[in-house]
């Protein structure tokens, strides 16, 4: 880099400020103007910030909806969602418009956005475009901090284990009509059962994070029904923990950034019936890795068995149940 390149980067550096907001994540982002396509030396910034704090705040950040769209697209290709509801001529750009008459689903469920799919998406974008009086908050949590927060045995022995996760929060979407059930096997063969590490590496940082959701996951693969419940219970209450969590209080005008790579995110029904509308953008991700790296199987056969009531059949996995007569030889 030429001596004014170095320069011209150190003066877009010092424009920007980052405040750190919280413990283990979050950040509010000072001095750009995202109405604006953001230099590359700007988008390296705010990126390194993305990663380190995991949630990233833009205050004052008035835009357009297309302007909105060509903000995240600087981060990377955005993916379109196969069941949430998107504007036609923006199918990027997913509304979530919620009333008492339009109740949420599942958002009131810890969860990383998307990871049903092979490559669930890297980043979310968020901003309201209706803010209710009272509730309305958006809670994200570290999940590289709840991985460290764990014992060392834990951590290891979560290392090793993978987990089948499934769309199976949207299954009732295709539940009221004969049309709908065959729609759904189309989408099943779209999205068969995913198959992700428990303990997920962050591609850049290269830290640990716990990567189940109860949106999303079905059971641990390779366990028993009942090893695979007592595991996903305990998991499934650390972002519950609130030396974990980062709290979003909307404001007009204010866009958040998180990382769903090592956070996972809820969102409280408190504001109801009051009307709270949203708009999403997802960043096309990778696929998880765990701490083995790439995995040959990535595709798991569906229906054979779950976590879920409606799921379970009461069956073992193969060559891990123990016959009723099995004894103990006595120790010599």
């Amino acid at each position: 880099m030429s001596k004014s390149g170095i320069k011209q980067s150190k003066k877009i550096k010092a424009s920007i400020r980052v405040e750190r907001l919280g413990q283990n994540l979050g950040a509010e982002i000072h001095g750009v103007d995202l109405s604006r396509p953001l230099r590359e030396a700007k988008i390296k910034v705010i990126y390194k910030a993305f990663v380190e704090h995991e949630v990233l705040v833009f205050r004052n950040q008035p835009l357009t909806r297309e302007q909105y769209v060509a903000l995240g697209r600087q981060f990377g290709e955005l993916t379109v969602h196969p069941f949430a509801t998107s504007l036609s001529d923006l199918p990027e750009l997913i509304v979530l418009d919620n009333d008492g008459d339009r109740p949420p689903l599942s958002t009131d469920q810890w969860h990383s956005d998307e990871m049903f799919r092979e490559e669930p998406p890297m980043a979310t974008m968020l901003r309201a475009n209706i803010i209710p009086g009272i509730g309305g908050d958006t809670l994200i949590a570290s999940m590289t901090a709840a991985y460290d927060g764990l014992h060392p045995n834990l951590q290891d022995f979560y290392s090793t284990l993978e987990a089948v996760n499934d769309f199976k929060v949207f299954r009732e979407l295709y539940s009221k009509t004969r049309k709908d059930r065959e729609h759904l096997l189309d989408m099943e063969d779209m999205f068969p059962h995913m198959l992700h590490p428990v303990v997920r590496v962050h591609p850049v940082s290269r830290k640990r994070a716990i990567y189940v959701s109860p949106q999303t996951t079905k059971y641990i693969r390779g366990v028993r029904d009942f090893e695979s419940d007592a595991i996903l219970t305990m998991l499934y209450q650390l972002p519950e923990l609130p030396e974990y969590q980062f709290r979003v209080h909307w404001e007009p005008d204010m866009v958040v950034m998180w990382d769903n790579r090592s956070t996972q995110h809820y969102a409280p029904r408190d504001y109801l019936p009051a009307r709270r509308r949203m708009e999403r953008l997802t960043v096309k991700g990778d696929q998880p890795l765990g701490v083995k790296g790439k995995r040959k199987i990535k595709a798991v056969e569906m229906n054979i068995r779950g976590t879920d009531k409606a799921d379970k059949t009461g069956q073992y996995m193969k060559g891990l149940a123990r016959p009723a007569n099995t004894t103990l030889k006595k120790a010599r």
